[in-house]
């Protein structure tokens, strides 16, 4: 079976989010035990100002104290110039750089239109000029919960911009869950014909309870690189309704289940996932970690023996 790459965000697309601060100790020692995990990158951080995004306001404190391991690539988000030259100094192996397909919500997750933003990582795109890899991150790429259906024409118009400056990789991310399969599957086949040179990544959300489904969709139609958030923490505040992202264990032992090889080591996964809630201090969405892995059986009640 193909061999399937997850990346893992909860340490920031996830910690984000969260109404209280999650302490820095906290942060640093997840990311080196989900270092452990197999993961084939884990985005750490946000260089985002630190008005913007306090509950991230230690990036540099995060990136310089985890204990880096060999394969795994640690990303960080970055949203302009500033950012770069921050994300520079924290010797971050990858920067991802976001922007939405739909103008409405980039007005108002970015406070600036579409074409800004472009204009804006582009310039970040040239500054950085080949010394980072850089992925870029296309929000509401499946559709936006104020304007609607995104044209998959959008979309792509997008990518190829993108491509055209020389980035390595594109995230087409499904921010407000109203992705379905026939719609990913028709998006991986049309992306992968015309951009075989781009590391494609799919980001799903579990808005609406077809994150994996859409996960299977893409992986059937070729994709080979996913994001997830472990316990399945994260969404966007400037999506009404979008809740948080697919569970990282949930995705990685569906697969799993199924023969791919994800390379990941699941019991760890999975407890990290029932660990995460002393964490952040409340329930996460993510099911294998409460329910088990498939593999752990049970013993039969003592009355079966009589029956038998």
């Amino acid at each position: 079976m193909t061999r399937i790459y997850f990346n893992d965000v909860v340490a920031r697309d996830g910690f984000q989010i969260e109404s209280n601060f999650i302490p820095t100790d906290d942060k640093v020692k997840l990311v080196d035990a989900l270092s452990q995990c197999g993961f084939a990158k884990i985005e750490v951080t946000s260089f985002t100002s630190p008005k913007a995004i306090p509950m991230l306001r230690d990036a540099e404190e995060v990136m310089g104290r985890i204990q880096r391991v060999s394969g795994v690539e640690y990303t960080v988000l970055v949203p302009n110039l500033r950012g770069a030259e921050r994300a520079f100094e924290s010797r971050a192996d990858e920067f991802n750089l976001v922007m939405s397909t739909s103008e409405t919500h980039n007005l108002a997750n970015l406070r600036m239109g579409r074409e800004k933003s472009f204009t804006g990582l582009a310039e970040v795109i040239r500054y950085v000029d080949g010394r980072t890899p850089i992925n870029v991150s296309l929000s509401t790429a499946f559709g936006c919960p104020m304007e609607g259906d995104v044209p998959q024409a959008v979309v792509v118009g997008f990518v190829k911009r993108f491509a055209d400056l020389g980035v390595r990789g594109v995230s087409i991310c499904d921010t407000t869950g109203m992705a379905h399969p026939g719609q990913v599957a028709r998006m991986a086949n049309d992306l992968q014909q015309q951009f075989s040179e781009l590391q494609l990544t799919f980001h799903f959300h579990n808005t609406r309870g077809m994150g994996l489904a859409n996960v299977l969709a893409a992986v059937q139609s070729g994709i080979i690189r996913f994001d997830g958030s472990l316990g399945g923490l994260g969404g966007c505040p400037y999506a009404p309704g979008a809740s948080g992202n697919i569970s990282s264990e949930d995705a990685v032992h569906m697969l799993d289940a199924m023969g791919y090889d994800t390379g990941m080591n699941i019991p760890m996964l999975i407890h990290l996932a029932r660990e995460l809630p002393l964490i952040v201090g409340h329930p996460v969405p993510g099911q294998v970690a409460q329910a088990g892995s498939t593999c752990n059986l049970h013993p039969a009640p003592a009355y079966i023996a009589e029956l038998r």
